[in-house]
């Protein structure tokens, strides 16, 4: 008998040893996990291809369903444009009240252009130091209160001061929300849910101006800027209460200057992150000349009513949407280079099936509004793809990577508004060709980069 308990003391000694070892063990793998990632966050140059430095926490910041938090990105991401077309039905109203002339009407849209653009370019870099979310939450209260300063104007001058305000804040929820996902997710479930992102955020170019309109109509042009300032609170207040902070502690980067210029730098000497800007960013100008075109093309090209500009924008944006849904759907299905292949396929056919069209035939609304809608498709189908590859090639500085792409985009489609459409909006045929030399250039740029990015990841 006391051999046996014994015995039964030393198995049971064993046991508990194994027992108390296997969390010891855990614990030291967490250690050299998050020491890795901590060598990793200070030495940017080592890391290569594509990746996975996603929060090692992220399974624990978001309990809900991958579409709420979506259609929270998405709501933040929305807020730019949103600014913008709830108030255009309402320009020729507000500059009756405020006695402004036309030129000084459009310097309230240049000021807000100018705003989100520069303050694009740091939205994101300041989130790789700070937080995503202190950056999200003060970009919201700043928009709401720039919003009450425009209810509040009573001159022009000070409308477009607090335009540009608008703009300055509005394009921190559009630029954080992508480094977010990334943050969250790996690339194939990122995917998804940067396509989810992209389905909601298609909702804002319908519904903004029919908002815009009968609060203009039914109360006056304060009212729009009194809403405006509602949906900042409303967002404010909803990431307070949900949005988690998603980049960790150990990815952080330092908060000077000589640190910000060091980022940037690294960016504009990555030629791979650049031609992917470059892809994404430039065919998606190809269709946004005809909505900037709409007046002429839409009004005096196809002789549609403004009651019928409706169609156009109705059909345009389900390219995007259907486009995005089919993205979602192909995540992990399919090589990523494939599906971008397949977008960037469509979008060539289609545009040269509108050359040929526009050659042989007049327009006409049966058949010049379709081409634009597919090619919306196929460019939706392929720029969450490469919007995360850009993303993934400064995984250490994701915040800072999209601000420099929001910015770069939003500075293109400036360019294109304010030169290029002016020059070829006066003939169908022109703008055909030109929205094909557009989507030629994303075109060559994935054509380089492609060989580079599989090379990269070998």
């Amino acid at each position: 008998m006391g051999a046996r308990k014994r015995r039964d003391e030393a198995s049971a000694g064993i046991a508990s040893e194994a027992a108390a070892s296997v969390p010891a063990a855990r614990k030291r793998r967490r250690g050299v996990f998050m020491a890795a990632l901590k060598h990793r966050a200070v030495r940017p140059t080592r890391l290569r291809g594509f990746p996975e430095t996603m929060n090692p926490d992220a399974h624990t910041l978001w309990r809900g369903p991958r579409w709420t938090l979506a259609l929270l990105l998405a709501c933040l991401g929305m807020l730019g444009p949103f600014s913008i077309d709830t108030y255009l039905p309402a320009f020729t109203g507000i500059a009756t009240s405020v006695g402004a002339t036309p030129v000084q009407m459009q310097q309230t849209l240049s000021s807000y252009l100018l705003g989100f653009a520069v303050m694009n370019l740091f939205h994101g870099a300041l989130s790789d130091s700070l937080g995503r979310r202190p950056l999200v939450l003060g970009g919201m209260a700043l928009f709401t209160l720039a919003s009450v300063g425009c209810a509040l104007s009573q001159t022009i001058g000070e409308l477009v001061v607090f335009r540009a305000l608008q703009g300055m804040s509005a394009g921190a929820g559009m630029v954080v929300s992508r480094a977010i996902i990334r943050d969250m997710f790996p690339p194939v479930d990122a995917q998804r849910v940067m396509s989810q992102v992209t389905i909601f955020f298609g909702v804002a170019p319908a519904v903004a101006p029919m908002v815009g309109g009968l609060l203009f109509v039914h109360a006056d042009w304060h009212a729009i800027f009194w809403f405006l300032a509602l949906v900042g609170a409303a967002l404010w207040l909803a990431n307070w209460r949900w949005l988690p902070e998603t980049l960790h502690h150990a990815a952080r980067q330092p908060f000077n200057v000589r640190n910000l210029m060091r980022g940037y730098w690294q960016l504009a000497r990555n030629p791979r992150f650049l031609a992917l800007v470059l892809a994404s960013g430039i065919p998606f100008n190809g269709m946004f000349m005809y909505v900037l075109a709409a007046p002429v093309f839409l009004g005096e090209h196809l002789a549609l009513g403004p009651t019928q500009f409706f169609w156009f924008f109705t059909l345009t944006i389900g390219g995007i949407m259907a486009g995005a849904w089919v993205s979602g759907r192909l995540a992990g299905r399919i090589k990523p280079r494939h599906q971008i292949r397949h977008g960037l396929l469509v979008m060539l056919v289609v545009s040269l099936l509108n050359v040929a069209l526009n050659l042989l035939f007049e327009p006409h609304w049966a058949w010049a509004m379709l081409p634009i809608a597919v090619f919306s498709f196929g460019w939706s189908l392929m720029v969450p793809v490469v919007t995360l590859l850009a993303l993934d090639q400064v995984p250490d500085r994701r915040g800072m990577a999209s601000s420099v792409q929001s910015c770069l985009a939003s500075l293109a489609n400036a360019a294109v508004a304010g030169a290029l459409v002016p020059l070829v909006m006066h003939s169908p045929l022109a703008l055909a060709v030109t929205s094909l030399g557009l989507m030629g250039i994303g075109l060559g740029a994935w054509i380089w980069v492609k060989p580079q990015l599989q090379a990269q990841s070998a």
